[in-house]
C-alpha cells in the first residue's frame, strides 16, 4: 500500500514538472511564433537577429526583462502592486491541472492518465479560476495609483465579468450532452463525433467570449495604447511586466486546449498518436488567435459591451433551450 502511494506521488510530481516546463517553454516560443507570423501577414520581417531565424529571441527577451530595474511608484499600494501580476500567471497555470492531453499511458504494467487531476467538477474548476484572473488586472490597475492604470483596471473588470456570463452559458449544452463536468468524460463523450458538429453556436459563443476573457485583439480595451498608454500594467517594469504577458500567452495555450476538449474531441483522431492530435488542435486555435490579431481592429467600448450583453448572452440562452428541446425529443 505504501509503495503504491509513494509511486503515485512520484508520478504526480513528474507530471507537474513536465507540464510546467513544456507550458512555459511553449509560451515563450509562442511569442516568437506570433511575431514571425504577424511579420509575414503584414509583409515585414519578424525577429531574425538573435540566433538562426531569431530562435534565441525568447531568451534575449527573458534576459532583458530579468535585468531591467523593477520600479515601484512612490504612492503605489506596494504589497498589492508587487503580487498582482502573479495572480494572472498562477491562475493560467492552474487551469492546466485539469486539462487532459492524451489517453492513458501504460508504463510498467500501470495505466497512467495523461492529466494531472481528473476532477469530477473540472469544468467548474476552469470557470472559477478564469473568474479569479480578473483580480490580477483590477488590483494591478488600482494599486499603481495611476489614472491610466485605474481606467485599464476598471475596463478589465467590467469586460471580464461581462464575458464570463456568456462563457459559462456557452458550456451548458456541452455538459447536457456529455452528462458530466469532468473534462475527461467530455472528451470520451465525443467518441463518435466532435461536439462542434452539433453545437456550432456554442463553439462560436465560447470562442468569442474566451478571446475577450484573455483580452486579445479585438477585445484588448484594458490596455488600449492609443487611449490609456498600456492600461493596467502602465506602471510595471522588469519581470513583473513580463508576468502579465506570460499569463496571456499561457492562457492562449489553455484556450486552444479547452476548445479541443469541449468541441474538437480532445486527443481523438485517426492515424496520428493521441498526443499529436491534441497538439495539432491546440496549434490551430493559437494560429487563429494570431490571425485575428493581424486582421481585426479594436472594438469601441460600447460595442464590446453591446456584443457581450445583448448578443452573446441571449444567443447562448436560446441555444440552451434549443438543446434541451432536442435532447428531450430524442429521448421520447
Amino acid at each position: 500500500m505504501m509503495d503504491t502511494w509513494v509511486a503515485g506521488i512520484i508520478v504526480l510530481i513528474i507530471k507537474l514538472g513536465g507540464v510546467l516546463v513544456v507550458l512555459l517553454t511553449f509560451a515563450a516560443y509562442l511569442v516568437w511564433v506570433e511575431r514571425k507570423l504577424l511579420g509575414r501577414m503584414q509583409v515585414r520581417y519578424g525577429p531574425n537577429r538573435a540566433g538562426k531565424f531569431g530562435l534565441l529571441q525568447p531568451l534575449a527577451d527573458l534576459i532583458k526583462l530579468v535585468t531591467k530595474e523593477d520600479t515601484v511608484p512612490g504612492e503605489a499600494e506596494k504589497t498589492i502592486f508587487l503580487y498582482a501580476p502573479a495572480v494572472i500567471a498562477i491562475t493560467s497555470l492552474l487551469i492546466f491541472a485539469v486539462v487532459p492531453f492524451g489517453s492513458d499511458l501504460t508504463l510498467l504494467g500501470r495505466k497512467i492518465p495523461l492529466v494531472i487531476s481528473d476532477l469530477n467538477v473540472g469544468l467548474l474548476f476552469f470557470i472559477a479560476l478564469s473568474s479569479i484572473g480578473v483580480y490580477g488586472v483590477t488590483l494591478g490597475g488600482w494599486a499603481s495609483n495611476s489614472k491610466y492604470s485605474l481606467v485599464g483596471g476598471i475596463r478589465g473588470a467590467a469586460q471580464l465579468i461581462s464575458y464570463e456570463v456568456s462563457l459559462g452559458l456557452s458550456l451548458v449544452p456541452i455538459v447536457m450532452l456529455a452528462g458530466s463536468f469532468s473534462l475527461v468524460d467530455i472528451v470520451n463523450a465525443q467518441a463518435r463525433y466532435p461536439f462542434i458538429l452539433v453545437q456550432p453556436i456554442s463553439f462560436i459563443v465560447f470562442f468569442i467570449s474566451a478571446v475577450a476573457e484573455i483580452k486579445r485583439i479585438p477585445f484588448d480595451l484594458p490596455e488600449a495604447e492609443n487611449e490609456i498608454i498600456a492600461g493596467y500594467h502602465t506602471e510595471y517594469s522588469g519581470m513583473r511586466f513580463g508576468l502579465f504577458f506570460l499569463g496571456e500567452y499561457i492562457t492562449m495555450v489553455v484556450l486552444g486546449a479547452l476548445v479541443a476538449i469541449f468541441f474538437g474531441g480532445g486527443w481523438r483522431g485517426p492515424i496520428l498518436p493521441p498526443l499529436a492530435w491534441f497538439l495539432v488542435k491546440v496549434l490551430i486555435i493559437v494560429f487563429v488567435l494570431i490571425w485575428v490579431r493581424a486582421t481585426l481592429p479594436r472594438l469601441r467600448y460600447d460595442q464590446l459591451m453591446h456584443l457581450g450583453w445583448k448578443v452573446l448572452i441571449p444567443v447562448a440562452l436560446l441555444n440552451i433551450m434549443a438543446t434541451g428541446v432536442v435532447i428531450l425529443a430524442f429521448k421520447t
